[in-house]
């Protein structure tokens, strides 16, 4: 695509040099447009983005408005490459850099660091995630009756944990999370609110989700990254800093809804909603619920582990007929899937999971679920 736009450009007869038609990038996915105050291309969706800061990023499209020969001499002089070096001269390792198929909130909140607060040019706005301790109030899903209400967050790397009070004036946490299994992954559609972050931890070995959001975008951002700058600075220890980079958060393998059996196989099929997690997969009644009915460990091909198509032939779904057989050392778990879609999509899932060799740390958590009561 990025050879058409080229073609395009030099015969709408802009006189442009083959230097300003290098500078697009695939930073986004076809860049189409460019912000021609900043000297950038983007995409679409990020062409909006950037209407937001209009009174710094003023966009046009590439191909269909027309364009001064000033505006082109400035877009030929900067480029993607060099407001690069400008603008994200001081990115700390461990900021998470959002892609095209991130979520709209990470995407601005990046654009507006970038261009509006100028946060990579230098190190001291960057103190709200890398100070190393943050305090603050998110809006926290409550764990029985679903209602948000306003709870003190702190987070320390000297203390190792990130703990939330119920109340604004105690002074014994409600919970503490040790920052060697935090996770943190946007999920604004689940949550219900563009700002929906989701924080999970281990607990006696058990997964437990928290819901939170916050008014401000740029303040849940914030606390997203004070999560990955404690985690990268935990791990660094361990880790060199290729290796770890993956591992300061993730987002889930997949998620959604799929039916289940028990281990006798002689119940019938409930729906349940599903989280594959790295290597764990987890089931829960409902999709904000804070702990897992359950939880399975998928290892690898190489210690018995297989996704199949399809139930046994004596097995009967009472409800969904796309099956999917996960075979372990131990048993096999049963599953059925609403559509033939959503069956590929899981198996594929899946074989991505078992497909990949075990770690010696996942062999640790094979051992725990296999002598888990």
């Amino acid at each position: 695509h990025l050879a058409d736009y080229c073609k395009l450009l030099l015969y709408k007869e802009k006189n442009l040099s083959l230097h300003f038609v290098s500078v697009i990038t695939t930073v986004c996915s076809d860049p189409e447009w460019a912000s021609y105050t900043l000297g950038v291309f983007v995409c679409q969706s990020c062409s909006g983005l950037h209407r937001n800061i209009a009174r710094i990023s003023k966009v046009k499209s590439i191909l269909l408005d027309p364009w001064s020969s000033s505006e082109v001499e400035f877009m030929d002089s900067v480029g993607n490459d060099a407001s690069k070096a400008k603008y994200e001269r001081l990115v700390p390792a461990f900021y998470y850099r959002p892609s095209h198929t991130d979520c709209t909130l990470l995407r601005d909140q990046w654009i507006r660091a970038k261009y509006e607060r100028e946060e990579f040019t230098s190190v001291e706005r960057q103190e709200p995630y890398s100070a190393g301790y943050r305090e603050g109030f998110l809006w926290k899903r409550g764990r029985d009756n679903g209602q948000y209400l306003s709870r003190r967050f702190i987070l320390s790397e000297r203390e190792g944990v990130l703990k939330y009070f119920n109340k604004h004036d105690a002074r014994e946490p409600k919970a503490m999370m040790k920052i060697g299994s935090l996770n943190a992954t946007f999920q604004p559609s689940k949550i219900g609110t563009p700002h929906g972050l989701q924080i999970t931890y281990l607990k006696d070995n058990s997964t437990r989700n928290i819901f939170v959001y916050h008014e401000e975008g740029k303040e849940i951002v914030d606390w997203f990254n004070a999560i990955r700058a404690a985690r990268f600075h935990y791990l660094q220890v361990a880790f060199p800093v290729a290796a770890l980079l993956p591992k300061l958060t993730r987002n889930f393998i997949r998620e959604g809804y799929m039916e289940k059996t028990g281990p006798k196989q002689t119940e019938g099929f409930k729906k349940r909603w599903f989280t594959l997690d790295d290597r764990r997969l987890m089931y829960f009644k409902d999709l904000l619920d804070a702990y897992a009915r359950g939880e399975v460990f998928i290892g690898s091909k190489e210690s018995g582990y297989t996704a199949l198509p399809g139930l046994p032939p004596n097995i009967q779904s009472s409800h969904w007929q796309f099956g999917i057989t996960i075979v372990t050392p131990d048993r096999n778990f049963l599953f059925a899937c609403e559509t033939e879609r959503d069956q590929k999509h899981w198996i594929t899932a899946f074989e991505t999971v078992i497909n990949r060799p075990m770690l010696p740390q996942d062999y640790a958590v094979e051992a725990f679920f296999k002598h888990k009561p």
